[in-house]
């Protein structure tokens, strides 16, 4: 039955609007830095490497952590923490409106995420409460938030390079192969070592605030 819970959190159909956001991709492909499949490619793997795997995925398994020993304060700490390391105003809104329509969806579960005193859960902190209300194993739940944001990430490629399912489907092939060293050096990482190295999705998503033509909203 854990399994079958995690699969309902990666499905593309959770009403949580993840389909809204590309995290910046937008712009780098309004000004030609993502051009084709291979570009697109080490546009998301090197966001894997070294914001998805070195930011959320460690502090996503630190909730899972407290959460799992009930240490309210320690949720409140790490979901503080991840949320001020969103370097753009797009990537917070991002992250709280996918933490709110996640914690609405969880709540038709009898899961309420609202008694651990969080005011804004972001996205990881609701995953890691269902998670861990499901007993589900933490490398799973990593490896599972790793899925889900590499799939939205092509996804939302093949929309605005555009890409071909095939090349999409290809970009998904070679991503699954490095995402569990991603998920692993994840679960080992201490806590002065996480951060983020993504200087130019930083600048991407801030400067996606004011483009002219938007698909999505971050």
């Amino acid at each position: 039955m854990s399994l079958l819970r995690l699969l309902q959190l990666a499905s593309p159909a959770l009403p949580i609007g993840g389909f809204h956001f590309s995290q910046g991709l937008e712009y780098a492909v309004a000004e030609g830095w993502v051009r084709d499949e291979a570009s697109a490619f080490e546009w998301i793997e090197g966001l894997a490497q070294r914001a998805l795997g070195t930011l959320d995925l460690p502090v996503l398994a630190r909730l899972f952590d407290v959460f799992s020993i009930q240490d309210l304060d320690g949720v409140r700490r790490w979901n503080s923490i991840l949320i001020a390391s969103r370097e753009s105003a797009e990537l917070r809104a991002e992250d709280l409106h996918m933490g709110s329509a996640l914690a609405k969806v969880i709540a038709e579960h009898q899961l309420c995420i609202e008694r651990c005193g969080i005011e804004r859960p972001s996205y990881a902190a609701v995953f890691a409460f269902a998670c861990s209300e499901w007993s589900v194993a933490k490398a799973d739940v990593l490896t599972t938030y790793a899925w889900t944001w590499a799939e939205n990430q092509v996804l939302a490629a093949i929309k605005l390079v555009p890409l071909g399912q095939s090349s999409g489907q290809r970009i998904v092939h070679r991503l699954t192969s490095s995402l569990p060293n991603v998920v692993a050096a994840a679960l080992v990482m201490e806590d002065h070592e996480i951060g983020i190295g993504t200087l130019m999705q930083g600048f991407a998503s801030a400067r996606h605030e004011t483009q002219y033509t938007r698909l999505f909203r971050s």
